[in-house]
């Protein structure tokens, strides 16, 4: 028998199947509104679901972000079949502080200054929406797998959508 959907299920689901997920797909907005989707490797989500994604500075993502700050993000965990999709907004941070702490050393050989240099910046992602389906954890709304469990933040609380 499935646990009743709540916002709390949700997003401990959520960050879950998004630790399962080595990486996922960054998706921002093009100079004509077209989706645009790259593969990255994110750090884990923070407690209050914020995810930072490094990049370099002068990258397509970046330009885009800063034009506009709609962004998702979607994750595949192949281990708990489920997928997890965040919608919100993003934005570009120069700290040196941040930098260092979201820094993976594997990443010296595409930006060679490391995380104290210019060509290295943050992607600092905020969802407003989790969307997601996990068949192992049994998070699958009625009809069965036919729509994904929703929550959506309201202040700095998670409510479960109307539908889930």
């Amino acid at each position: 028998m499935m646990s009743p959907i709540t916002a709390a299920l949700i997003l401990e689901t959520a960050k879950a199947s998004i630790r399962s997920a080595e990486y996922c797909m960054l998706i921002t907005l093009g100079e004509e509104g077209e989706p645009n989707a790259r593969l990255v490797q994110p750090f884990e989500p923070e407690e209050d679901m914020t995810i930072w994604v490094g990049t370099w500075s002068k990258s397509r993502k970046v330009k885009e972000i800063q034009k506009d700050q709609r962004v998702t993000l979607a994750f595949h965990d192949k281990e708990g079949t489920a997928y997890v999709t965040l919608l919100g907004t993003a934005q570009i941070e120069k700290d040196t502080n941040l930098k260092r702490k979201y820094w993976r050393e594997e990443w010296i050989g595409f930006i060679p200054q490391g995380p104290e240099g210019d060509e290295y910046v943050l992607v600092k992602f905020m969802p407003i929406r989790i969307e997601l389906m996990s068949f192992s954890r049994g998070v699958l709304p009625q009809p069965y797998g036919l729509r994904p469990a929703v929550a959506i933040r309201s202040e700095n609380l998670w409510i479960l959508a109307k539908n889930s």
